[in-house]
């Protein structure tokens, strides 16, 4: 058993291992950068272990202050949550050669399906169907684009080791593509630095459907059906559901067995998300296509969404099957029960092109409502930085049925009061009360082509609110002669 984690993250995730470590009598370890000294996540757990720099590259980021934080802290396991280094295969492999249990899949299996390319030839080999694409026989710009003509136009150039939209172009014209392909290989020389690319066909209208696999080291791999992430902004989830509202019961026994194939396929353990690609647009008598996009090799930010349609708690399995222990469930007792759906609170002003905001939250009070969960890494008076990922809160909202569930997370963002940053909330309310997401007809390019017309402007908030935002900003404003207030300290009287 695992007595003593590291959890190599922060905010949210970091807070929700830290509670699963409770209920097992983990004692749990938090790591921080200089900007997060009196973040929740380091107050909640255990024990806490500084690791540099606000800068991401200089603490959550890297490896060996990571490892070495481990090292500090007497750790035996390391939980890389999401994000950051949580599908870096160096870092399972440095946690390995440390001799730190790492709460994920092996290395070698991180690494081959980190690689697109890889991952597709892997899957395609085990019956599983792909996107059609073409890789390119060699990866300079007219390789690429000799790929783009075999696979036709409408096409996507993709980062071979992306993910989150990062290193992806969408080309339309011939005319386009070599500034197209320059973009998506610095991007992806940035964000992985790796800028090997491949071409898939663009399917214009489909709905992003994820199945959640979970494999044992004693060789039982099961899924907890899906997770319909259609609701993206820039190939970024916002709102996630499940069940999908686009899939029949015979679409989702074909879609779950290749999850289950895949992850067989990629001898995979531990939790683990297949992504496919549902095209409802053939309109044929018979049930949609689907195709393979990516595995993610981790928990996923949307995980709560199956925690709450199966009454699983994912973490807690993790941390058994990485201590060595058979999965706590079987395929037979894993069941659908109602409806349940999560949406992402991030400080981002839709207003102004979603720019992210940094600031304090100067009220913030989340709502108690039935059948509804948060789960959240900030507090009152709580910083939002300007060097990491602006999520503040995911809300879940689970009922009987898809228009209960729907209503029950309209009224828990209603009476989610947050003040001192601008958030998506308003963004969010009108894309659940659109008519195409309440009839479950909302593909991956909808918000691209309609978000314009969603989003809502500065004049939509009420005097009052301004009022009491301009009274936060004075108030942390220092006269000449007061004494500097300490960073990171918060005076609720104040």
């Amino acid at each position: 058993m695992i007595h003593r984690l590291l959890i190599a993250n922060r905010g949210e995730i970091a807070v929700r291992i830290i509670r699963a470590c409770r209920e097992l009598g983990i004692e749990s370890v938090a790591v921080y950068s200089d900007a997060d000294s009196r973040a929740p996540h380091v107050v909640a757990a255990d024990r806490a272990v500084p690791i540099g720099p606000a800068r991401a590259s200089e603490s959550y980021l890297s490896i060996p202050r990571i490892v070495d934080a481990a090292r500090q802290a007497q750790a035996d396991a390391v939980h890389p949550g999401y994000g950051f280094l949580a599908e870096n295969a160096a870092f399972a492999d440095a946690c390995a050669s440390a001799g730190l249990v790492f709460v994920g899949p092996p290395a070698a299996v991180i690494g081959r399906m980190g690689s697109k390319i890889e991952a597709r030839q892997l899957v395609q080999a085990a019956g599983v169907p792909i996107v059609p694409g073409d890789t390119p026989q060699h990866q300079s710009d007219e390789g690429v684009s000799e790929a783009l003509r075999r696979v036709g136009l409408p096409a996507l150039v993709k980062a071979a080791a992306g993910g989150g939209g990062k290193g992806m172009r969408r080309i339309a014209d011939p005319g386009e593509a070599l500034d197209a392909i320059q973009a998506a290989r610095r991007e992806a020389i940035a964000a992985f630095g790796d800028g090997t690319l491949y071409v898939e066909r663009l399917i214009e209208r489909g709905h992003h459907v994820e199945v959640q696999v979970f494999g044992d080291s004693h060789g039982r791999i099961v899924h907890l059906f899906e997770r319909d992430c259609s609701v993206q902004r820039r190939h970024q989830k916002i709102i996630e559901e499940s069940p999908s509202p686009v899939l029949t019961p015979a679409l989702r026994e074909r879609m779950t067995a290749a999850a289950v194939a895949a992850a067989r396929a990629a001898g995979y353990i531990n939790a683990g998300t297949v992504e496919f690609l549902v095209d409802v647009s053939t309109g044929g008598p018979g049930p949609a296509p689907f195709y393979f996009l990516e595995m993610n090799t981790r928990l996923q930010v949307e995980h709560p969404v199956t925690e709450e349609v199966t009454g699983l708690d994912l973490v807690r399995a993790q941390l058994l099957v990485a201590a060595g222990e058979p999965l706590p469930w079987d395929a037979a007792h894993i069941g659908l029960r109602g409806h349940a759906i999560e949406a992402r609170i991030y400080a981002e002003d839709p207003a102004a092109n979603f720019v992210p905001q940094a600031g304090r939250l100067l009220l913030y009070r989340e709502p108690r409502l039935p059948g509804v969960r948060i789960d959240s890494g900030v507090s009152e008076g709580s910083d939002i930085p300007v060097h990491y990922d602006p999520i503040i809160a995911k809300v879940i909202a689970s009922a009987e049925t898809r228009p209960l569930a729907i209503a029950r997370l309209n009224a828990a963002l209603r009476a989610f009061p947050i003040l001192g940053v601008h958030t998506n909330v308003p963004f969010l309310l009108r894309v659940l009360e659109d008519a195409s997401f309440q009839r479950g007809e909302i593909d991956t390019a909808f918000l691209d082509r309609e978000g314009a017309r969603l989003t809502v402007a500065d004049d939509a908030i009420p005097e009052w609110v301004r009022r009491v935002m301009a009274l936060g900003d004075q108030s942390q404003a220092v006269s000449p002669g007061q004494p500097q207030r300490t960073p990171g300290t918060w005076d609720p009287w104040g």
